[in-house]
């Protein structure tokens, strides 16, 4: 049975995700916390962190004569001035233009790949991969809830002021210098790491990885450097945060479920695919699934936009508005309305919908209706607590009226539309207020990851 089998069932897309039985994506096989969630977060703005990513996204390795080609074929971005030792955003939209999906992409050598994230992006580049004429071999590792056995790499993250301080003492060198997205290798503990410079939580940083059997050695190397910096690592509770602060939207819903162009992709998805099985809601309900779509310019995609090369979408991007529509914002939610909605559950009747912490998903994909006068002008996604801003945040679009800085929205938080979601108790719908700041948050994030 394929996805395109269980929508049918279904009635249509909405109905399939909205009733779905499988909980929300989580970090498999990692501690929730190993001090506790608020100092784990404050720790990548004051000290140094430790993120293990060794578990929760998928790897697909790309490697022939038509790597690049098939890349190509798919990114809206340009993959000119892509050297071995360089990374990219890979971002892919549908044949309409809205967003499937996005990973990292390694050039790791010559006519070899690697693309590393959740499942959408990582699915289209197989599919294409598989069916299409290219002389590429794919080969997969799954994530630590899918696979048996161990990973084929370990990969972490360094980040936060003190990263560069705990890489030196890591590999007894100074660090390299390199530029945003840039690749070299260097030694721990005796052991050849790859080293990538990046960023996440509006701090600079490094991701590093290896194979497997290494891990023990480097990861232990780096721990014990890490002491005379304050090195903290973080678990699966807060790991996910670090978006609300970094103002990248981690789960868009992939743009797939319609379009006949796309029914032989749905047919290729399995019925336990990630885009099969994963839940959608929230207080925004459409039965409309495209409803949920995003545009690249929604999500700042825009500025990477690049017709030097031909991609599925492209033609629809051409004559798409750059401008005029709705844009990513930051939410910061009033602390008095979130305190109330909590409260409520120490009361006596049906109180507002449980929020969790740190993060408040209860599903996948997840869409607030974001209201000014009682008006949609926008959806909220990603949401949780940041420690660090000392309120609820959450990662939202809205429209370009909406999105000056200052400007106080409503939330509504809870399902107006009961779902059969495992994760959802009765509730009552609540209004929070929130006031609009820009994404990403932090003035690191919103520079330097720009460039």
């Amino acid at each position: 049975m394929s996805l395109e089998d269980a929508i049918q069932q279904a009635g249509n897309p909405v109905n399939l995700l909205w009733d779905s039985q499988t909980p929300p994506s989580v970090v498999p096989r990692l501690a929730p916390e190993f001090s506790n969630w608020r100092d784990e977060q404050l720790a990548w703005r004051r000290t140094a962190v430790i993120y293990d990513q060794s578990h929760h996204m998928v790897d697909l390795n790309l490697k022939g004569p038509d790597a690049l080609r098939l890349i190509k074929a798919l990114a809206i971005n340009s993959m000119e001035n892509f050297p071995v030792d360089k990374a990219k955003q890979f971002v892919a939209v549908n044949y309409q233009g809205y967003i499937i999906g996005d990973n990292i992409l390694f050039h790791l050598d010559e006519d070899e790949y690697r693309a590393v994230g959740i499942p959408p992006s990582i699915n289209w580049m197989q599919y294409h991969a598989e069916t299409g004429d290219y002389d590429v071999e794919v080969r997969r590792d799954e994530t630590s809830l899918h696979r048996q056995g161990p990973p084929e790499l370990y990969r972490y993250q360094l980040q936060g002021p003190g990263a560069m301080e705990v890489l030196r003492d890591a590999s007894g060198q100074e660090p390299p210098k390199l530029k945003f997205f840039h690749m070299t290798t260097v030694t721990i503990a005796s052991k050849p790491v790859r080293v990538l410079r990046h960023g996440m939580a509006g701090e600079p940083g490094v991701e590093i990885w290896g194979p497997w059997e290494d891990r023990e050695a480097v990861h232990g190397a780096i721990l014990e450097a890490g002491k005379a910096h304050d090195l903290v690592q973080v678990g699966a509770r807060a790991y996910h945060t670090n978006a609300l602060e970094s103002g990248w939207l981690p789960r868009p819903l992939p743009a797939i479920y319609t379009d006949e162009r796309m029914a032989d992709y749905r047919r290729w998805l399995t019925d336990n695919a990630y885009e099969t099985v994963s839940p959608l809601g929230g207080s925004f309900y459409s039965e409309n699934i495209e409803d949920y779509y995003f545009t690249p310019h929604e999500l700042d995609y825009g500025r990477i936009i690049s017709f030097d090369h031909d991609f599925i979408g492209r033609q629809a991007l051409e004559n798409m508005p750059s401008e005029g529509g709705r844009q990513k914002v930051t939410l910061v939610w009033n602390g008095d309305d979130v305190g109330k909605a909590y409260a409520s559950m120490f009361q006596p009747g049906t109180g507002a919908k449980f929020i969790n912490l740190p993060m408040a998903l209860y599903d996948t994909f997840h869409f607030d209706r974001v209201e000014v006068d009682g008006k949609l002008v926008g959806l909220s996604t990603w949401t949780g607590y940041s420690s660090n801003e000392k309120a609820m945040l959450s990662l939202a679009v809205v429209d370009e009226a909406f999105a000056e800085p200052g400007t106080e929205v409503v939330v509504k938080w809870g399902e107006d539309v009961p779902s059969k979601k495992l994760q959802v108790e009765d509730h009552v719908q609540v209004e929070i207020r929130a006031t609009v700041q820009p994404a990403p948050l932090t003035e690191f994030a919103r520079t330097a990851y720009r460039q």
